[in-house]
């Protein structure tokens, strides 16, 4: 009987040393010294190893970039483009990037006048546009990078020519990319070893790249827009018909510009201008901010249905108005106003879904995402994409990387101000993302094609209103936009049945989705508290990655 209290008194005492239980799975990763987030840990590991080393948050960005090239092909790599947030604690100073590349000159309305084309493809060589990538590294390295820049690349060859196992989310991208990379008998050769995906744990190696990777880490930029490699993405290109010539790679730049930015109760929340679609969730926030949040939680029905109708009404601006402003004029302005916003929510009804929402007037005026925080607080938002998963479906003739198809966003209609022209680039979908408030600095981003505005503005108010860290609000149940439109959701199953079945009577239409789904985009958030000098850093885990702190100097 002694023996039997006893336990029960251990017992009682254990139970009440635990911590109260908690709605997310992950704890934040929080340190003294750097913190890389990425979707695949080994290159979370290679960004964290060069801090440790004395780099800065570019020069660990652009390293774990790199192994993101390798290890999740379909996503990123040197075909590809590339935009930055770069915060600087010194100066207080924030920068940002658009290294996304342009049409050939040769890539016309005739050229598909010619051909009989009424929209532009998404696959193929005409989808290919000038890959920014391996510019915007450079560029960022130029201004803010401390290492030499071949120091930067030993990871990343290493994973190319000794291989790495393919994990389970990269594998599911794979296996669903199959039948678009089978119609190239290189990218066959390349990603298809003994003709099919790799399996989960498989070790996959691609020397081809190696070679490639190792041209960059001796060359610089110049290796992939004058070198080697831009002579075998030309040649790639004329062997289907293409149109890239080699004065389209070699006289491409990226191009230094100025986020924008909106308030949010308090909080100030930046993207970058267009041709990005980051204004779509700045307005938005804006017109979430004209009603409170709902005391009944971020996953209510009067929330859900806010941020639902909120997204319409800034993606059906988004798709008007979004061009390369060097091109068009984008009423950027008056997209993210206050005004404007108040007016736009209007439209929203408390009892109903809008199944047919119009742009409004404005006044006048696949992907990898990875955040990095060093120790001096220097904080990278940087977000990386091939577009599609293997993009174009075409890979460079021994370079081991695919070639972008972000030209399929460009429309053949002379009346859109997307509307295709040689040097112009197109609608972009991936948007990095910053926030500030009081001491606080937090770089964040969530991939995902269309789904990026919504997850952005989901995410500010997961901690804005509803005081989530940043794993929780990362973690916490989304939806997001379907490619049917309209009144059609996509959503998490773990929104409850009840919830959904509500605002299904309002008319939403949901497909429901698994409880962590890759639909809902894959994040990554870092935070520098100034006044304490703590970082922070959270990993979503929709896909295969970690924040990794960066080892103490010992």
């Amino acid at each position: 009987m002694r023996a039997c209290l006893f336990l029960l008194v251990v017992l009682l005492f254990d139970c009440s040393a635990f911590p109260d239980s908690r709605s997310h799975a992950r704890s934040m990763v929080i340190s003294r010294y750097g913190i890389v987030a990425t979707s695949y840990a080994q290159a979370s590991v290679a960004g964290a190893e060069i801090l440790r080393r004395g780099g800065s948050a570019v020069d660990a960005a652009i390293a774990a970039n790199a192994v993101l090239g390798v290890a999740e092909p379909m996503m990123c790599g040197m075909g590809g483009d590339l935009f930055a947030i770069y915060w600087e604690a010194k100066s207080g100073k924030l920068y940002g990037i658009n290294a996304s590349g342009w049409a050939p000159r040769a890539l016309t309305l005739e050229h598909f006048k010619d051909k009989g084309a009424s929209s532009m493809p998404l696959s193929g060589v005409d989808a290919v546009t000038v890959p920014g990538a391996v510019a915007g590294w450079g560029a960022l390295h130029e201004r803010f990078g401390r290492l030499r820049w071949k120091d930067l690349f030993p990871p990343a060859i290493f994973y190319a020519e000794e291989g790495y196992p393919v994990p389970e989310i990269i594998h599911g991208y794979w296996q669903s990319s199959v039948d678009w990379i089978s119609r190239d008998a290189e990218s066959r050769r390349v990603f298809l070893p003994d003709g099919q995906a790799p399996a989960v744990g498989a070790v996959f190696r691609n020397p081809d790249l190696a070679k490639a990777l190792r041209q960059v880490a001796d060359e610089g930029p110049r290796a992939v827009y004058h070198g080697e490699i831009a002579r075998a993405i030309v040649a790639t290109s004329q062997s289907f018909g293409g149109t890239m010539a080699a004065e389209d790679l070699a006289e491409f730049a990226p191009e230094w510009v100025t986020p924008v930015s909106t308030t949010y109760r308090g909080w100030t929340i930046y993207e970058l201008p267009p041709n990005g679609q980051g204004m779509a969730a700045l307005e938005m926030l804006n017109i979430m901010e004209t009603s409170r949040a709902s005391p009944e939680g971020s996953l209510s029905v009067p929330e859900l249905h806010k941020k639902i109708e909120a997204m319409k009404l800034a993606y059906a601006d988004l798709y008007r108005y979004d061009a390369d402003p060097r091109f068009h004029p984008v009423p950027v302005e008056g997209l993210v106003s206050k005004a404007y916003a108040a007016e736009r929510a209007t439209l929203i009804s408390p009892a109903a879904a809008n199944c047919d929402v119009s742009a409004g007037t404005p006044p006048g005026s696949d992907t990898t995402y990875l955040s990095v925080v060093d120790r001096q607080g220097n904080i990278v938002s940087l977000i990386q994409s091939n577009y599609d998963a293997f993009g174009s479906g075409i890979t460079v003739h021994g370079m081991g990387f695919v070639l972008q198809n972000r030209g399929g966003l460009f429309s053949l209609d002379p009346s859109s101000p997307n509307v295709l022209a040689p040097r112009k680039r197109p609608f972009h979908t991936i948007i990095p993302a910053f926030m500030e408030h009081g001491d606080e600095r937090i770089g964040f981003g969530i991939m995902g094609g269309p789904n990026q505005p919504v997850a952005h503005a989901q995410f500010v108010s997961n901690l804005v209103d509803y005081g989530m860290n940043l794993q929780a609000a990362l973690e916490n149940a989304r939806f997001t936009v379907s490619p049917k439109m309209g009144c059609h959701i996509v959503i998490e199953s773990r929104v409850k049945a009840d919830v959904i079945e509500k605002l299904s009577s309002m008319g939403h239409q949901f497909e429901v989705e698994g409880e962590y789904s890759t639909a809902m985009g894959r994040g990554q958030a870092v935070m520098h508290d100034r006044k304490t000098k703590i970082n922070y850093g959270a990993s979503d885990p929709r896909a295969d990655g970690s924040a990794e702190p960066e080892p103490p100097p010992i």
